[in-house]
């Protein structure tokens, strides 16, 4: 690709139009550091991106044992060469001069630093302590959806015939529990149904609260290159704020925070009016069909803009053009997923691609997304709250199953309840059962809800906490035991994105210092507690990557996410490849479903399902007199409002977000120069009628609160909904002057001062997405823009007044650690 392309200021690169079941032509992005050719790099190392779930596969160009840059890998399926901001400028962050390079543990109130074995033999004295005195739910895990496929299920092993804990989960609660839980209580079983080759055949693309342009941003590049070919695609867009798919949309839909059932309700009610529904399809291979179309009967597009605060006609335009589709593919993500009935609103979009008959052909698709790069693996693998391989805890033969895989017997493996979720993790640990949290690669005094709480927490002295990371992040202030691991391209391993393509990514360099693998850290972990199966050998019987890959094919054989006829060396030189990748299938499975449900089955099926409402689990006597030949349930769902709606004192809703140039708690994103002077600072969006009626223009220092904390921002002026207060959770105080000071009551950094402890019933992922808030003037901006890019939602909605976003002086910057501001 020409290098003159500023890939901050045009983040999606020039255009490739193709028509529809044309293949997706060739483009290919590079970034090398300044003053190193194509010729100067030593040899390239394969793998695929780290910092989002689209799996864009990539090369790592390595030289005199530095990373120097990547290029995208043309051959592969998912991006065909192409590379987002993220991939194009993010490695640069393993080369940070404040990476963590030795085990540090707390004496006296301070982490000081230590060598593995005192860190290791801190860890496990406390281990084996607990055990002993307080029994496995004394212990608990939270990890993260960015560890490879092996050290997940190493994790999961350990966790539950090891130390025998109900509680390990990771931070993909926040992110794709949803999409997980909304694909159980349709199919019964976990795997997402679509191809992202979908994009090459739809007629029509739907976008449930998914903005795909700055989570995905090669997806929309697949999407845009649709959309500027011959016959291109209609667009639905769902979103409250002005996305650049909303403004490519053909109809967009800017509900009020909280009412997605209610408008997929009328959606489906106008589709199944118009007798836009496939009958053959759904007698075939549905369940619930009546109990669906009596549910909706009353949920006309009117009732459903009295609750939305959309126009009636809009919500019946989107429904012809859904209903009109020969070829429909949706997408869901956050803005569904982060809500009071998440579950129940992701299952009304599997239940329009049940009744139009849209699954299992090029083009009728289907993808409950992800957000992180290998949040599929931790549902695969057992790692996220499931039993690995997508065995039912309910099903006494699934867990004996599973004791047979691992030697060990089936009253080992905790099954006597539901997995606990990580909420209910922090709750426990709060109340004083859980006296140890092992936190790998994720920043939950961060990234969590309510923090101030959080902080509380895992404060508490009777907590003794180990976090696994790369820097000195703000949970990793908190520790008591902190080790220092190796990130993607220092190390070896699979991950799975989120269309089920399996990538390998290869070491490339040696980590820094003593930073060991996330693998080598378990490993260690689970000799030194000496874990032994029911015939006293060792219960981890796996050394490398390899052997642990080897050991998780044979889990995974018979399951819906069969690897078995996957190797590293069939992953090495070509392309990803999808699951199930068996004898049958060599090639792997573009699409789930091609011939009916076949996991559903009572005998086979992952889960039972759940009430909407209450969370409840489903007998599995109930489900098999629903469901006793194992077909697609289409599950209705009541509207119920939010649980904290406006009033006169906080007349706002407030949502937070991504930007397409951070990733999550800006770890590592931060320390990227192209990427933080792209979006250097947190920021707020209010719309132009909200800011007039505040006395507030652009950049103006805003005081944004709910009831339980505040944030200051400088204002950016949008298109955005009216009443509504838009936040980035990107920004916390690792990169501030003096971090955060709780006690001198000042307003925060981080949007997670303001959200709310609650989650959604059935997937248990906590809620973003709704919340009541008010939004003050604190100081005058002069004139000064907010720190907010202009080439995303946030664009200004007066572009005159604020100058472009664009890649700056820093473009060219090789290493983030090299700037004073970053080192500790």
């Amino acid at each position: 690709m020409d290098g003159s392309v500023d890939r901050i200021a045009e983040p999606w690169g020039p255009r490739t139009p193709y028509g529809p079941g044309d293949g997706w032509p060739v483009r290919t992005d590079t970034h090398l550091a300044a003053g190193i050719g194509e010729d100067d790099v030593e040899r390239w190392a394969q793998t695929a991106s780290l910092l989002h779930s689209n799996g864009d596969a990539m090369d790592v160009a390595v030289r005199e044992g530095r990373i120097v840059g990547v290029r995208g890998r043309a051959v592969d399926r998912v991006n065909r060469g192409r590379l987002g901001p993220k991939d194009l400028f993010g490695w640069q962050a393993i080369g940070s001069g404040d990476r963590l390079t030795r085990p540090l543990v707390r004496e006296g109130g301070r982490l000081v630093e230590s060598d593995w074995e005192h860190a290791m033999g801190r860890v496990v004295s406390r281990s084996k302590e607990l055990l002993e005195e307080r029994g496995p739910g004394s212990i608990g895990f939270y990890t993260t959806g960015q560890l490879f496929l092996e050290e997940y299920y190493t994790l999961a092993v350990i966790a539950r015939a090891g130390i025998g804990t109900h509680h390990l989960d990771g931070n993909t609660r926040l992110c794709t529990a949803t999409a997980a839980e909304a694909l159980k209580e349709t199919f019964a079983c976990d795997g997402q149904p679509g191809s992202y080759t979908d994009v090459d055949h739809a007629d029509v693309i739907a976008l449930f609260g998914h903005n795909v342009a700055e989570t995905q941003p090669v997806l929309w590049m697949r999407i845009l290159d649709r959309l500027d070919g011959p016959a291109p695609p209609r667009l639905v867009c769902v979103d409250p704020r002005p996305t650049p798919v909303a403004r490519r949309a053909t109809v967009h839909l800017a509900p009020r925070l909280g009412t997605n059932v209610a408008l997929l309700n009328a959606l489906l009610h106008e589709i199944i009016r118009r007798d836009r529904v496939d009958h053959d399809f759904v007698a075939a291979h549905t369940v619930g069909y009546e109990e669906l179309a009596a549910r909706v009967e009353t949920c006309t597009p009117r009732w459903a803009a009295r609750i939305c605060d959309v126009p009636a006609a809009a919500i019946e335009e989107a429904a012809a053009v859904l209903g009109d589709a020969e070829r429909l593919l949706s997408t869901v993500l956050q803005g569904v997923y982060q809500s009071h009935q998440a579950t129940a609103a992701a299952v009304q979009v599997n239940n329009l691609h049940l009744i139009r008959g849209m699954l299992g052909r090029p083009g009728a698709g289907l993808l409950q997304m992800n957000g992180q790069p290998s949040a599929e693996n931790t549902r695969e693998c057992g790692a996220d709250g499931d039993l690995p391989g997508f065995r039912n805890w309910q099903n006494d033969e699934h867990v004996a199953e599973l004791a047979r895989l691992w030697n060990v017997t089936p009253d080992t493996i905790p099954h006597y309840a539901p997995p606990t979720h990580a909420m209910q993790i922090l709750r426990y640990a709060e109340q004083g059962s859980v006296r140890m949290l092992w936190i790998t690669g994720s920043n939950p005094a961060v990234s969590l809800p309510d923090l101030s709480r959080i902080r509380a927490v895992l404060s508490q002295e009777r907590l003794f906490t180990v976090v696994q990371d790369l820097f000195l992040n703000e949970t990793a202030q908190l520790a008591d035991v902190v080790l220092p691991a190796a990130t993607w391209a220092e190390k070896t391993g699979t991950f799975t994105n989120a269309d089920r393509t399996v990538h390998v990514s290869e070491k490339a360099v040696e980590p820094p210092g003593e930073a060991r693998p996330d693998l080598a850290i378990l490993l260690d972990y689970a000799t030194r507690m000496d874990f032994r199966d029911k015939d006293g050998g060792p219960l981890v019987t796996w050394h490398d990557p390899e052997s642990a890959f080897r050991a998780w094919q044979r889990c995974s054989a018979g399951r819906p996410c069969d690897y078995t006829g996957l190797s590293y060396d069939r992953l090495r030189g070509g392309s990803g490849i999808q699951w199930p990748c068996t004898a049958d299938a060599p090639d792997g499975t573009e699409r789930l479903y091609t011939d009916g449900v076949d996991w559903a089955h009572p005998d086979r099926c992952e889960s039972y399902g759940r009430d909407l409402v209450t969370g409840a689990a489903v007998e599995p006597v109930e489900y098999r007199s629903l469901n006793p030949d194992g077909k697609a349930v289409l599950k209705a769902a009541e509207y119920l409002p939010p649980h904290e709606d406006t009033s006169p004192d906080f007349p706002l809703q407030l949502t937070t977000g991504r930007t397409l140039y951070h990733f999550h708690t800006r770890t590592k994103t931060g320390r990227v120069p192209q990427l933080d002077a792209a979006a250097p600072e947190m920021w707020a969006e209010l719309s132009t009628a909200e800011a007039a009626a505040r006395g507030l223009a652009e950049g103006d220092l805003v005081e944004v609160a709910t009831p339980r904390g505040a944030v200051r921002a400088r204002l950016r002026v949008t298109a955005i909904r009216d009443g509504l207060v838009f936040l980035p959770f990107h920004y916390g105080y690792w990169d501030t002057p003096a971090g955060y000071q709780p006690q001198t009551r000042v307003a925060g950094r981080a949007a997670n001062e303001t959200t709310i402890t609650d989650w959604d019933p059935v997937s248990k992922q906590p809620l973003f997405k709704t919340a009541a808030a008010r939004v003050r003037l604190f100081a005058h901006g002069d004139g000064v823009p907010a720190p907010a890019p202009t080439t995303t939602a946030s664009a200004p909605a007066h572009p005159d007044t604020v100058p472009p976003t664009e890649g700056g002086p820093q473009a060219h910057a090789t290493h983030a650690g090299d700037r004073p501001e970053n080192r500790s």
